[in-house]
């Protein structure tokens, strides 16, 4: 049971957002913890790219037709479910908590999570840490580009400063962190299960700048339970259809089980890691918070569902799983 329980990190989040509602940040306060944050998200896209190897990129070229499944499902099939599906998840939400489900769609594939799940179910893991690893490169490029196509028209907004804080605390950090790979490269593979703290806290803090922000705006004022019930609602709606669309893709494609693994996981998730720093450099901060709710939520339904469906796979024969294996390492 404790596999479906929230995780540690989860409910670091949890309490997070349960201080800035009662102790939101103000007045200098918040303008001090604005440049502590901005230079925390710096350093997390700094770790990013010295995180990403030559090599990752590299593999994932040669196994083109999985990781393109999984690009599509990620920023194609995403967005467009999320317009579609409009007429519902907006009678389930206010339009602000709409705003950040169309940014969820836009976001890449969490890392950590799918290769982790992927291992569990006894999938294609080295196809699932390149497949996750382009994802999240790509979508440091790509989803502000979807998030100008499909968000900004529904209420979201970007200005020439978001465009360049994009540059500057995104883009720039994670191509010096990349370049700088040879020299710290062994240091931070060597460290990752200290490193990953860095990670956390830069959440954390952009979770705690954001809804310090938004609760001074009257963000519970203005979500009632019903509607937060709303946004579990249809962030569950979107990932059971990810889920199946992506399980049914990699079948009728022909993919070896051990692909279909790793596609059903890389492609149906959403990265909180990678979502609420770039919602800091993108939206108002007032706006941050309502936008950022329906990502934490969606974070904790993917984990709690698909940990059940690794488990599944988990229990198959061993014998079966060997040649699944097999079969994957064929060329």
């Amino acid at each position: 049971m404790s596999r479906y329980l929230p995780d540690r990190f989860t409910v670091a989040i949890i309490l997070t957002v349960i201080l800035a509602s009662f102790l939101p940040a103000s007045g200098k306060g918040a303008q001090i913890f604005e440049v502590i944050t901005n230079v925390a998200v710096g350093v997390l896209f700094f770790m990013h790219g010295a995180k990403l190897s030559r090599e990752a990129i590299i593999a994932g070229v040669t196994h083109w037709r999985l990781h393109l499944v999984v690009f599509l499902s990620t920023f194609v099939l995403f967005p467009v479910l999320g317009l579609t599906l409009k007429p519902v998840l907006s009678w389930l939400m206010t339009p602000e908590l709409y705003v950040g489900i169309l940014f969820l769609c836009a976001l890449p594939s969490t890392v950590q999570s799918s290769i982790a799940l992927t291992a569990v179910a006894r999938g294609n893991v080295p196809a699932a840490v390149c497949s996750a690893s382009f994802s999240s490169l790509i979508g440091i490029f790509l989803t502000p580009v979807l998030v100008g196509i499909f968000v900004v028209p529904h209420g979201g907004h970007i200005s020439f400063e978001a465009v360049t804080k994009i540059f500057v605390q995104l883009l720039l950090p994670f191509i010096v962190g990349h370049l700088m790979r040879p020299l710290i490269g062994k240091f931070i593979d060597k460290h990752k299960a200290t490193l990953k703290y860095v990670d956390q806290s830069s959440i954390l803090l952009v979770v705690y700048t954001a809804f310090s922000a938004a609760v001074i705006e009257g963000l519970w004022q203005n979500t009632p339970a019903s509607t937060l019930i709303g946004v579990i609602v249809a962030t569950s709606i979107l990932l059971a259809i990810a889920l199946f669309i992506t399980w049914q893709t990699g079948k009728r494609l022909g993919f070896s089980k051990a692909d279909q693994i790793t596609i059903l996981f890389c492609g149906s998730k959403k990265s909180l890691a990678t979502g609420a720093p770039m919602a800091k450099v993108l939206f108002a901060s007032s706006a941050v918070g309502a936008i950022v709710l329906p990502v934490m939520i969606f974070h904790q339904v993917q984990l709690m569902l698909c940990a059940m469906i690794a488990q599944h796979y988990a229990r198959r024969p061993e014998e079966d799983a060997k040649k699944i294996i097999d079969a994957a390492a064929q060329p």
